[in-house]
């Protein structure tokens, strides 16, 4: 979806900073949604929170097939951005009423999401489709998502929830203000570095990895940079069932070390070979992907019963907020290196 509002973007000549648009309209409204969120969106039943997503889905990919202007095009990756806020937060409290072990599988599903949706972009304009036909294509997903919570997804066992402690009034109590931030910031503060540093690396330094020394010109070393990172993301948020990692600050600071290490490359150039960036953007992903998986293994684990459906819901503020924050400083850093350089 982002990648084809940016290419039809370019067809409707939008200003240079269409990026930015972009950038700003896929962040804003998921930030807002997921802030405000933990206030009473626990009140809406989870089905109308499903259809909204579906129907938000749907009109996003219409909206940016047949625009014709670009404000209406920035206004399907607003439909978009509130259609992943919302179900973000709506399918991870959800998993408090199911075993633990669905965060996994909640955790590769959205690894799985980031490589099969750049890839399904990239082969069908590959074999010739427009930008717009290859959204209308894209329509049988939110059909799809509709058909897998209400015909597929099994209603809980509430013999087995309760044992887990996930039914019930006390499952949906939010926390008080205290509980929260004592609880839940040592989830979120982490969680939000990782994210913050890597996302600084995506949105600040990707295009200003150039490598003149290879076969690939610029757009093709991005997009490898961008399908390097999704591999790594899917790996590592697909590795919960084979080991589980407890300290997410080692991984933020490792993360900031891969930040430090490629604004030096990009500033001084030093690096012989773009495999080398390669691997370290996997490794980037990697990075990120384990801390996502872990943190939310850990909410789900080691809150309380009677909070862990809301603890689900607020501590994914984290990613949101990280990759806003990284936003908000990248984009002037990049232009600042672009004029620099």
């Amino acid at each position: 979806m982002l990648s084809a509002a940016h290419d039809i973007l370019k067809n409707q000549r939008a200003p240079e900073n269409n990026s930015h648009a972009v950038l700003l309209a896929d962040i804003l409204p998921t930030f807002i949604i997921k802030m405000l969120a933990p206030f009473g969106l626990h009140l809406l039943p989870y089905s109308p929170r499903i259809i909204l997503c579906g129907a938000c889905t749907a009109s996003s990919f219409l909206l940016v097939a047949f625009s014709q202007e670009v404000m209406t095009s920035l206004s399907g990756v607003v439909l978009t951005s509130i259609s992943c806020g919302l179900g973000e937060i709506t399918f991870l409290a959800l998993t408090a009423f199911y075993p633990s072990e669905v965060v996994s599988w909640w955790s590769s599903g959205t690894g799985g999401a980031g490589v099969l949706g750049a890839l399904s972009y990239l082969g069908l304009t590959l074999v010739g489709l427009s930008p717009e036909n290859t959204l209308i294509s894209m329509l049988g997903i939110p059909v799809l998502l509709l058909a897998t919570y209400f015909l597929l997804l099994k209603s809980p066992d509430s013999s087995a929830c309760q044992r887990d402690g996930a039914l019930g009034t006390s499952a949906q109590r939010p926390l008080t203000a205290g509980e929260s931030s004592k609880g839940l910031l040592k989830y979120i503060v982490p969680l939000t570095l990782v994210y913050f540093a890597e996302y600084f690396i995506n949105q600040g330094l990707f295009e200003l990895l150039f490598f003149r020394n290879t076969s690939l010109n610029h757009a093709q070393q991005y997009r490898w940079y961008q399908m390097l990172y999704q591999v790594g993301v899917f790996v590592s948020r697909s590795s919960l069932r084979c080991c589980h990692f407890r300290f997410i600050w080692l991984l933020a600071v490792l993360q900031f070390l891969n930040l430090g290490f490629l604004m030096a490359e990009v500033w001084f150039s030093f690096l012989p070979s773009i495999y080398l960036v390669f691997l370290i953007i996997l490794y980037e992903g990697c990075l990120g992907g384990a801390a996502y998986v872990n943190t939310f293994h850990r909410v789900a684990v080691e809150t309380q019963d009677e909070h862990r459906e809301f603890a689900m819901a607020t501590a994914c503020i984290a990613d949101t907020l990280g990759i806003s924050l990284s936003g908000a400083l990248a984009l002037p850093l990049h232009d600042f290196l672009c004029q620099s350089h």
